[in-house]
C-alpha cells in the first residue's frame, strides 16, 4: 500500500537551527508533502532564513498569530515586552514583499481533507487557546473533516471527539478511528513549551492513517547565541534550554 508521509510543522518562530534540523529529519523520514500551520516568524533571531525555506517547500500555510502582528498594524501596547520587542525587531528586518506574503496568509486550509489552522476553527482569527477537551469541544462544532492539524500552544497535543464526548490525549503515535474527529497540536519546531527542548512535529501517513510525533535535537546554543547577538531579550535565549 502506498501513500504520502505529510509533515505537519508549526510554531517555527524564526529558529533557523531547529527548522533546519527538523527539514533534515523530514528528508530522513521519506516525508513527501509538507503543511505549515505558521508562525514562521517570532520570538528568535532568523526570521528571513526561516521565511525564505518554508516558502522554497512550495506547501500550504496558515496565518499564526505572529505572521498577523508582524505584517499588520497592530498596536503592541497590551503585549508581553518580550513578544512586542521581537514583532518591531522582525518588522525591521522584513521587507515589503515578505510583509506582503505574510499579510496574505489564510487562517485557515483544507488540504485532501485535511484541515490545518494555527488555532482553533471557531473563531481562528481569535487566536485562542486550547488546553483542555472543553476548549476543543468548540472547535470540533466547526471542524468538517476527520483530521484537522493546529499548533499555537506549543504543546502537542491530541483531542478526540467520539460520539457524546471529547477527550484530551497525550501526544503518542496512533492511528486514526474512522467515526472519530481529530484535532491535534502538532507542537512547535521553533520553541517548545512542553519541559522538552527538543523540536517538535508531526508526521501523517495517509496509507496507514497513521500521525507520528516526532523530537528532534537541535543545536540551541548556536540559536540561543543568534538571539545575544541580534539584542533581542536574554529570556527568548534561555528558554529554549528548558523547553518553556
Amino acid at each position: 500500500m502506498t501513500g504520502k508521509r505529510i509533515a505537519i510543522l508549526g510554531d517555527i518562530h524564526s529558529n533557523l537551527e531547529a527548522l533546519e534540523a527538523v527539514l533534515a529529519d523530514c528528508a530522513a523520514e521519506g516525508v513527501t508533502d509538507y503543511l505549515c500551520a505558521g508562525d514562521i516568524v517570532g520570538y528568535n533571531a532568523c526570521p528571513k532564513e526561516c521565511l525564505e525555506k518554508i516558502r522554497s517547500l512550495g506547501c500550504p500555510v496558515v496565518m499564526g498569530n505572529h505572521d498577523h502582528y508582524v505584517s499588520s498594524v497592530q498596536n503592541l501596547a497590551d503585549f508581553n515586552p518580550h513578544a512586542a520587542a521581537v514583532i518591531e525587531w522582525t518588522r525591521e528586518r522584513l521587507d515589503e514583499e515578505e510583509m506582503e506574503y505574510l499579510r496574505s496568509l489564510p487562517f485557515t486550509a483544507t488540504v485532501a481533507g485535511i484541515t490545518l489552522v494555527h488555532a482553533t476553527m471557531d473563531k481562528p482569527m481569535d487566536f485562542g487557546y486550547v488546553f483542555d477537551h472543553l476548549q476543543a469541544e468548540a472547535n470540533f462544532i466547526n471542524q468538517k473533516t476527520q483530521l484537522c492539524f493546529h499548533g499555537h500552544t506549543h504543546c502537542p497535543m491530541i483531542y478526540e471527539k467520539q460520539i457524546g464526548a471529547v477527550y484530551r490525549i497525550d501526544a503518542q503515535d496512533m492511528n486514526l478511528t474512522m467515526g472519530r474527529k481529530y484535532f491535534i497540536n502538532v507542537g512547535s519546531v521553533g520553541q517548545p513549551r512542553d519541559g522538552d527542548p527538543r523540536s517538535a512535529y508531526v508526521i501523517y501517513e495517509t496509507a496507514t492513517r497513521k500521525v507520528r510525533f516526532r523530537r528532534i535535537e537541535y543545536d540551541i546554543a548556536s540559536a540561543q547565541a543568534r538571539i545575544r547577538e541580534a539584542g533581542l531579550p536574554d529570556r527568548l535565549a534561555d528558554r529554549l534550554a528548558l523547553g518553556q
